[in-house]
């Protein structure tokens, strides 16, 4: 269970966070959520998809493996890409809001909480330290508040960006079948992806809003980060050889 504390460098002097990987320490198998803004780094090595959450809204995701419980990135305890999706990057951090007095004006201002349930936590002094000695940000705090910034960033551009996508009926549903050799296969469901007709088929003042408001460049990064399904379907094939080749030997 989760047990959420606004961070601070007097109660948490001490903190530390895992930075190695693995699905036990909170990974993300199957698909993981981002952001627009961290799109034009994430499809370098990821294929973008869209689901649906419970209440019918969109959100874009990262295919990570075949099924749910599969992540083809982590080997041992490494992650194999040079981008770290912020889901991940911030580890036991997220952004809340606590109202704040500001000029005389009362406001929600971004505060950082960390979740001290979250297997990243350290309980053994291993890890890195998140405040200095004198309490100042370690270098690792300052890149997970980067981090944190562009998913507060970038939750106020999917929901504008997703909206005008429908809109447009851009979001096609996508049934993956996938034959990694004789025996293996999987079949990916409650996908969606950008309808490539449907985006050719738009006059050229929808494409002019699009292009305007910074959209068309993230339908395109989208688009370009499905030549990523080669790379995943070739490292599910690695695997699987290097799975049969002992019991091949034996």
């Amino acid at each position: 269970m989760s047990q959420y504390q606004l961070l601070d460098n007097l109660t948490h002097k001490d903190l530390r966070v895992l930075t190695h990987f693995g699905t036990d320490l909170g990974d993300p198998t199957g698909l993981v959520p981002v952001w627009p803004t961290e799109f034009a780094e994430v499809q370098r090595e990821y294929p973008i998809f869209f689901r649906k959450d419970e209440e019918g809204v969109f959100q874009a995701v990262a295919l990570l493996g075949f099924d749910g419980g599969e992540n083809l990135y982590i080997e041992g305890e490494r992650w194999n890409a040079t981008y770290l999706p912020g889901a991940i990057a911030r580890g036991p951090f997220l952004i809340g809001f606590q109202e704040e007095r500001v000029g005389g004006e009362l406001r929600r201002e971004p505060v950082i909480h960390v979740d001290l349930q979250h297997p990243r936590v350290s309980r053994d002094g291993r890890g890195a330290p998140v405040f200095l000695p004198k309490g100042g940000h370690s270098p690792y705090l300052d890149h997970v508040i980067t981090v944190l910034r562009g998913i507060n960033d970038g939750t106020g551009a999917a929901t504008a960006m997703y909206a005008e996508l429908d809109a447009l009926g851009l979001f096609q549903s996508t049934e993956l079948e996938v034959q990694f050799d004789d025996e293996h296969g999987a079949r990916l469901t409650g996908l969606y992806a950008i309808d490539r007709e449907r985006l050719a088929a738009l006059d050229s003042e929808q494409l002019h809003r699009l292009h305007r408001s910074g959209l068309l460049e993230g339908i395109y990064l989208v688009l370009s980060s499905l030549y990523n399904m080669r790379r995943l379907i070739a490292e599910k094939q690695r695997r699987l050889r290097a799975e049969a080749g002992p019991a091949q030997t034996a």
